[in-house]
C-alpha cells in the first residue's frame, strides 16, 4: 500500500454528529496497542499481535501518514480508518485504487460508529480526490464488515481465497463532483 497521492495532509479534524476523525497523537498510543492486540478485532485479520511486542515497538506518537485517521468519541480513540492506494494489490480489480480499511475497539461495536466514520472519510476523499473509485476487501465470513460495505455503497467485484479463507472484494464507484 502506498500514499494516496496529491492530497493536502493532514486535513483539519473531520467532525460528524458524534465523532472526530483526526491525526494520531501521543494520547492514542494505549488505544492503538489495545486495537492491535485484540483477538476480537483480529478474528478475520489473521490474529492479534502480542501485547508485549506492541508495547516495545509502538512509537510514542503512533505513525502518521496520509489517509490514516484516528476515530475519536468524546476525546478518546475508538478506532482507525485507513485510506491507502493499493498499488500492488493481490487482485487486479483493486490495483491502483484507493483501499478503505477500518478497525474499531469491540466496546464501540454495534453503535453505528464505523458507518459514520467511514462515510465521513469517504466524503473527505471525494473532495480531496474527486472521481476516485474505492475498494474494500474483507472476509466473507465477517458479516458486520459485509453489512458495512453494503451500507457504504460497495458492490461485489469478486470473491477469492486468501489467508485460508474466502475473501470479498467490493468497489465503490467514483463519485463525480456533480453527484
Amino acid at each position: 500500500m502506498t500514499a494516496l497521492g496529491p492530497v493536502a495532509w493532514p486535513p483539519g479534524p473531520i467532525r460528524t454528529r458524534r465523532l472526530v476523525l483526526r491525526q494520531p497523537e501521543a494520547r492514542d498510543r494505549a488505544a492503538f496497542i489495545e486495537l492491535l492486540a485484540s483477538s476480537e478485532v483480529h478474528t478475520y485479520l489473521g490474529g492479534a499481535r502480542p501485547r508485549d511486542e506492541l508495547e516495545r515497538e509502538m512509537p510514542e506518537v503512533p505513525e502518521r501518514w496520509p489517509g490514516s485517521f484516528v476515530v475519536g468519541l468524546d476525546g478518546a480513540m475508538i478506532g482507525q480508518i485507513l485510506l491507502r492506494r493499493a498499488a500492488e494489490h493481490r487482485r487486479p480489480a483493486a490495483a491502483g485504487k484507493v483501499d478503505l480499511g477500518y478497525l474499531f475497539l469491540p466496546r464501540s461495536w454495534g453503535n453505528g460508529y464505523a458507518a459514520e466514520a467511514c462515510a465521513a472519510a469517504l466524503d473527505w476523499l471525494d473532495g480531496a480526490l474527486p472521481g476516485e473509485p474505492v475498494v474494500l476487501a474483507t472476509q466473507s465470513a465477517n458479516i458486520r464488515s459485509m453489512r458495512l460495505a453494503a451500507k457504504l455503497g460497495f458492490t461485489e467485484v469478486e470473491r477469492f481465497r486468501a489467508w485460508d479463507a474466502e475473501q470479498w472484494l467490493g468497489l465503490r464507484p467514483p463519485v463525480t463532483p456533480s453527484e
